[in-house]
C-alpha cells in the first residue's frame, strides 16, 4: 500500500492510500488507528505533503562505501547517527532553500525507513515488525558548514534540508536491489542499490534503538550512494528509489 499525506482544495490535511483513480481518504493515522472513508479524490486536486511528520529524523553516515571513499573517510565499524530537526521535513514540490550561510549546499539521495510503533531496544531479527513502510528522502547539506564546524548539526539542521516522499510503500523489501537515483536539472548525479548499503535496515533499527526511543513516524536516514554533488539557486533536484516513486524538489536561494 502507498500511503499519502495530502492537503485538499478545502485546506483540510488528511491521510490517504493511493488507488488508481485517485486518493482514498483516512480517518485518524497509519500510526495509531484509522480506516478508509468513501471518498477519493482526483490526484490533481490535492498537494501532497510530507507523509510523515516524525518528531525527529535519524540520519546515517557513511553507509555506502563508495561514498565513503568519495570523501577519503573509511568506512566505519558501527554506524555513525545525528539528528536532523523535525522542522527539516519538506514534501513533493517543496523549494530547498539555499541558506545565505552557506557557498556549498549539497545532495544526498537516501532510503527512508518510517517506524510504525514504539521502538527500543529492538533486536535485529524483530526489526521488520516496528517498520511502517519505506520512502524517498534527501539528507540536504551544507558542506562549508558542515566542515567548519567539526559537527554535523548546523550543516544538517537548516529548514528544508529533508524533503520526504512521495509515499510510504508498506511492501517494500530493501534487499531486492533497489535503485536510488539522484537528478539536478535532468543529469544523473548519483545512481547506487540500496542492498549496497554498509549496515541495514534491520541493522540500524536495532542499533538506533539501542540509544534512544524511536515513535511512530520517525524516520531513519539510511545513508547515501556515491556521487553527491552542489545544489544552486534555480535547479530542479529529483530523488528517486525503485519501486517508491520520485520525489521533485525546486531549489532556491
Amino acid at each position: 500500500m502507498k500511503i499519502v499525506r495530502t492537503r485538499s482544495s478545502a485546506d483540510d490535511i488528511t491521510y490517504g492510500g493511493v488507488e488508481p483513480e485517485g486518493i482514498r481518504l483516512y480517518r485518524g493515522t497509519p500510526f495509531v488507528a484509522w480506516e478508509p472513508t468513501e471518498v477519493v479524490v482526483p490526484f490533481e486536486e490535492t498537494q501532497l505533503l510530507s507523509p510523515t511528520i516524525p518528531t525527529k529524523v535519524v540520519a546515517i553516515g557513511r553507509n555506502y562505501a563508495a561514498h565513503a571513499a568519495e570523501r577519503d573517510a573509511v568506512v566505519p565499524d558501527e554506524p555513525i547517527i545525528f539528528i536532523k530537526p523535525s522542522t527539516s521535513v519538506i514534501g513533493p514540490a517543496a523549494t530547498v532553500r539555499i541558506p545565505p550561510h552557506s557557498r556549498r549546499v549539497e545532495h544526498e539521495a537516501e532510503l527512508a525507513i518510517v517506524i510504525g510503533r514504539v521502538a527500543r531496544n529492538v533486536p535485529v531479527e524483530d526489526a521488520a515488525g516496528y517498520v511502517l513502510g519505506y520512502t524517498v528522502g534527501q539528507d540536504i547539506t551544507a558542506r562549508d558548514l558542515q566542515h567548519r564546524d567539526g559537527q554535523w548539526t548546523r550543516g544538517k539542521g537548516f529548514d528544508t534540508f529533508c524533503p520526504l516522499g512521495p509515499a510510504i510503500e508498506t511492501e517494500f523489501d530493501p534487499q531486492e536491489g533497489q535503485r536510488i537515483v539522484c537528478r539536478v536539472n535532468d543529469e544523473v548525479r548519483q545512481d547506487g542499490v540500496v542492498s549496497d548499503m554498509v549496515f541495514g535496515p534491520a541493522e540500524l533499527i536495532a542499533f538506533v534503538t539501542g540509544v534512544m526511543t524511536l515513535l511512530p513516524g520517525d524516520v531513519i536516514l539510511t545513508g547515501t550512494p556515491e556521487g553527491i554533488g552542489p545544489l544552486q539557486d534555480g535547479d530542479l533536484l529529483e530523488t528517486e528509489v525503485e519501486g517508491l516513486g520520485l520525489l521533485r524538489n525546486p531549489v532556491s536561494e
